[in-house]
């Protein structure tokens, strides 16, 4: 096929703290990885990503950008605003008498984030500094009991005169979250209505948040930190996307640019509600890997990705991922749907420091990002980072560090790892730098074992999928003798979150708390009135959704609508998610349906014999999804061609430091290598984008899909490392 028969249609954004991937898709499913240095500017970043890419293609982006019909951005500068406390100075009004529960927080939020010894020892907690300040706060007199109904009638004039002291005082937006606002928004409405008054007789323009507009759920606090985030992170980060956007279309492009959001849809950059994409990245692995799975036959997958700053991981089973409602992020606990994952601040590029107090080895969790480390002098760091180990043991190649574009001093590098780790702990330079890629695959491998034991599943039942710019590094370290059915490395894994973004679908998801209870003594009038609820909830939804789509361009006809609740037995308090299995709600005949379905899946989540029926059922939440069909990306699929790689593959050796000696590593160019060939470690797999590392001990395959297999040969034997003792 040529250009004009085979365009560029999609494009996947993964913009991390680190480096920026792009992900180009043609119309046939092929598709080619771009990577560059973050940067301050998103737009430079993605700019210079996107040359890379289509150069493997022999294209430019003022040729490419005009054909395109998509393009998905994941990124975490939201996040980073919300952890830095950068965001848009933001006033907060709240019920009077409530004015300090923003910043005292919940209890867990204390120690949110901690290792396990932390949280035992309350000397170690402490209240990070609230996104609003308690001098931009004000209250306002009302209450809405929890029934919905009105206790005490709301007070507009206490309402109009904080408006008009917030303005003055210069912020930037107003958050609105009244108590019990969820069950009864009319009092929220009028307060909002009134803000929105005098903000225009004061001649201002700043946005306003009302909780009951973005996330009308209970418990007060997550709502109210989910509101605060749009003002406070999400306003300025549409700025940013839109400056991307404009960047874009001033290269000729047409689309309307879309985000990940954090349920594991894509967005687009003017929704209402963009906090929905305050993580973003990590969770385009995650929609990357479902899809990777359902194409090739795959139901039980953990997920790894190791970036230069985080370990993220999550499982899915049956083909599907897990959702929280009530999420917590940055040490805030938020009502945000959220692809359920588990995070670390153990990535390839974590700074590397000896403990004065233990005399040992600590890993981040703060990370070098896109300054790489020591061995790259233009970064201006002084402190040793994990990259510089890889390279002075010889994982990584000095001479193409992304490709060549970065010109590494490995000598700086040796020097700053002798002074700073070697000497203080007795050990060689090169055992020094093997114990810190020790411990982190330690650290890797036993919070992997965690996360998949702490749900009650076996290492046994699950392929592992490694990805991400260090995955393919450090996939034999951290899968090591955990039992997986297999190891599998992406060729493309150093785009594999752009590769998600890609891959999701245009979807808005909207929830809304309810309050159904349903026992044996229920009347069918109760059941009635329960089910008409919950209906009524997922018509309020449908419209909202249908707003966001019409933004884009989409009308009702456009939109396949997915329903669903959480339900639980009553008196437990977690609930499950549910797919109706009705499109819509009438009466009491379809409540069996409903609760058949939820029966089903407590049965798998849990276990047949921990129903309990006969406690009854709640209704806690309904949810409805809206989606729009969009491209994806197709799976290679290549003829075999045996199991010798071509000569041409095979670019030379190098020095390896493998089991506490110098080998010598075969090198391979991982584009060249053919489906069905075999190599064998010690051997590194280098290509601009990534490195794939195989010690001794292991080996890998490649398949049809060009999907490495990892394999470990034989049994290795444990040695007594007098590095990991001292460690």
């Amino acid at each position: 096929m040529n250009e004009l028969t085979n365009p560029v249609e999609v494009l996947g954004i993964d913009a991390g703290g680190t480096m920026t991937d792009t992900f180009f898709v043609r119309a046939d499913g092929s598709f080619v990885v771009g990577k560059a240095q973050s940067d301050a500017d998103e737009s430079k970043a993605v700019l210079t990503s996107s040359v890379d890419a289509l150069a493997h293609w022999g294209r430019t982006v003022e040729d490419t950008y005009p054909e395109m019909v998509t393009c998905v951005f994941s990124g975490t500068a939201m996040l980073n605003r919300v952890v830095g406390r950068k965001g848009l100075r933001t006033g907060l009004i709240v019920s009077k008498g409530f004015e300090d529960f923003h910043r005292m927080g919940r209890a867990l939020q204390c120690y949110l984030g901690y290792a396990f010894e932390d949280r035992l020892h309350l000397n170690t907690h402490k209240y990070d500094e609230s996104l609003v300040h308690i001098h931009d706060t004000r209250g306002v007199t009302e209450r809405i009991d929890s029934k919905g109904h009105v206790v005490i009638p709301v007070r507009v004039e206490e309402a109009i005169v904080a408006a008009g002291e917030l303005v003055d005082q210069g912020v930037k937006a107003i958050a609105i979250s009244l108590l019990s606002s969820y069950l009864n928004p009319t009092h929220e409405h009028a307060v909002r209505d009134a803000v929105l008054k005098v903000i225009k007789d004061k001649g201002s323009n700043i946005p306003v948040f009302a909780s009951v507009d973005y996330y009308p759920a209970r418990k007060e606090s997550h709502r109210t930190n989910t509101t605060i985030l749009e003002a406070y992170a999400a306003e300025p980060s549409r700025k940013i996307l839109g400056a991307l956007s404009d960047k874009m279309k001033s290269y000729g492009a047409t689309f309307d640019l879309r985000v990940m959001a954090t349920h594991g849809g894509t967005i687009g950059w003017k929704a209402k509600e963009l906090a929905r994409s305050l993580v973003s990245g990590p969770i385009g692995g995650v929609i990357g890997a479902k899809y990777l799975g359902e194409q090739l036959g795959y139901e039980n997958i953990a997920c790894s990705d190791i970036g230069g700053t985080s370990f993220d991981m999550a499982l899915i089973t049956g083909g599907n991922y897990s959702i929280h409602k009530d999420s917590d992020m940055a040490r805030l606990v938020l009502s945000l749907p959220m692809v359920a994952m588990d995070s670390i601040g153990a990535g390839a590029g974590s700074f590397v420091r000896i403990d004065p107090y233990s005399n040992s080895l600590k890993l981040g969790p703060d990370s070098a990002g896109y300054r790489v480390g020591t061995c790259w002098p233009e970064g201006g760091l002084d402190t040793v980072s994990v990259t510089d180990c890889h390279i002075i043991l010889g994982y990584l190649n000095p001479d193409n560090f992304l490709g060549g574009i970065l010109k590494l001093d490995v000598e700086r590098g040796r020097k700053c790892v002798q002074e700073q780790i070697a000497t203080p702990m007795g050990l060689s330079l090169e055992d020094a730098a093997a114990g810190v890629i020790e411990l982190l695959d330690l650290s890797l491998r036993q919070h992997l074992r965690a996360m998949i034991s702490g749900k009650g599943y076996s290492p046994r039942d699950f392929v592992c999928f490694s990805y991400g710019g260090g995955g393919p590094v450090h996939a034999y370290g951290y899968t090591k003798g955990l039992g997986f059915k297999e190891t599998i490395v992406p060729a493309w894994a150093a785009g594999f979150s752009a590769f998600g973004c890609a891959s999701a679908d245009f979807e808005y998801r909207y929830d809304m708390s309810v309050n159904v209870g349903i026992t044996e003594e229920s009347t069918d009038e109760d059941l009635d009135v329960s089910v008409k609820q919950l209906q009524t909830a997922w018509d309020t939804l449908k419209v909202k959704i249908l707003e966001e789509f019409e933004i884009n361009g989409f009308s009702e006809k456009d939109i396949t609508f997915t329903p669903g609740y959480s339900m639980q037995y009553l008196g437990q308090l977690n609930d499950l998610e549910i797919d109706s299995p009705l499109k819509s709600v009438k009466d009491k005949k379809d409540w069996p349906a409903l609760v058949a379905a939820f029966d089903a899946e407590y049965a798998r989540v849990y276990a047949d014999a921990a129903r309990s029926p006969e406690l009854g059922f709640g209704i806690t939440g309904a949810i409805l999804r809206g989606s729009v069909e969009t491209s994806k990306p197709a799976i290679p699929n290549e003829k075999d061609h045996g199991k010798q790689p071509p000569a041409g593959a095979k670019t030379g050796t190098r020095k390896f430091y493998d089991q506490r000696k110098w080998v010598e590593a075969d090198l391979y160019h991982m584009e060249s290598l053919m489906p069905g060939n075999h190599v064998k470690g010690p051997c590194v797999i280098e290509s601009d984008a990534t490195t794939f590392v195989v010690p001794t001990g292991f080996e890998t395959f490649l398949d049809n899909h060009r999907l490495f297999h990892l394999v470990e040969t034989d049994a290795i034997q444990k040695v007594a490392f007098n590095t990991v003792d001292a460690i």
